[in-house]
């Protein structure tokens, strides 16, 4: 029985290590793009806002799984934007996916699972994030000084829905680096992968299968990456006269 505790305890431990790898990867990343980040302010918009819709993939990291490739799922998402200027904009995202994993390819040992399990739940994410261009984002011709591409990173707050059994409902904190690409006057294309760490262990229907307790806001729970493409269109142009804009 020794010998099976220091297994679970093994799994537990490479599960919290490969859920705040993913954590360090996007502190990394931004640190790195904020050390090349220009520090000139720049001029509002054209245009205030974008709508539009991605596709991607979604994948569970979790008691079940700790591979941020393993189990992939398609995403579709609809995406809604509001931009302050330039560099920042706030988001709102809703996106329609599947969590897939299995225990059965697992080398852990659960000492609170009686039989293998292997789970498919539908996922729910709504998520209110902001973003911040490290260049300015434009075509160039509506204010001075803006690039077609620009990298940027992004974080905010979101609730996560798993069709599980039993449903699981959950705050998420979303943290995540991506890359925007103006195609058109009014089209932009946007790269971006984002990791949603979740408050709720139960988003795979197992809810502490190592019998192990733990304290912690994100300490042993589920998780979950996404690496999503999205096309947005631009409206809402903002008046030059009230922004004192030059003609």
């Amino acid at each position: 029985m020794a010998k099976e505790k220091g297994c679970a305890g093994r799994g537990v431990h490479e599960y919290n290590g490969n859920c705040w790898q993913g954590l360090l990867i996007c502190l990394s990343i931004i640190l790195c793009l904020l050390s090349f980040s220009p520090a000139a302010a720049q001029e509002d918009p054209e245009y205030r806002m974008e709508v539009g819709g991605g596709v991607g993939t979604v994948s569970y990291l979790g008691d079940f799984n700790g591979n941020l490739m393993k189990n992939m799922q398609v995403g579709f998402s609809v995406v809604g934007k509001y931009r302050f200027n330039p560099r920042m904009a706030m988001g709102l995202t809703v996106t329609y996916s599947t969590l897939k994993g299995s225990s059965n390819d697992e080398k852990s040992y659960y000492p609170e699972v009686q039989t293998p399990v292997e789970f498919s739940n539908a996922l729910v994410d709504a998520s209110l994030r902001y973003e911040y261009n490290f260049w300015p984002f434009g075509t160039g011709r509506e204010y001075h000084g803006a690039r077609h591409l620009t990298p940027f990173v992004t974080m905010g707050l979101g609730m996560t829905y798993a069709n599980a059994k039993p449903t699981a409902l959950a705050a998420n904190l979303p943290l995540g680096v991506g890359v925007k690409y103006k195609i058109g006057d009014r089209m932009n294309l946007t790269g971006e992968w984002t990791v949603h760490f979740t408050g709720s262990d139960k988003l795979d229907g197992v809810e502490d299968p190592y019998g192990i307790k733990s304290s912690g806001l994100f300490k042993n729970t589920d998780c979950y990456s996404m690496l999503k493409l999205s096309l947005t269109f631009d409206f809402w142009a903002k008046c030059k006269t009230c922004n004192n804009d030059r003609d």
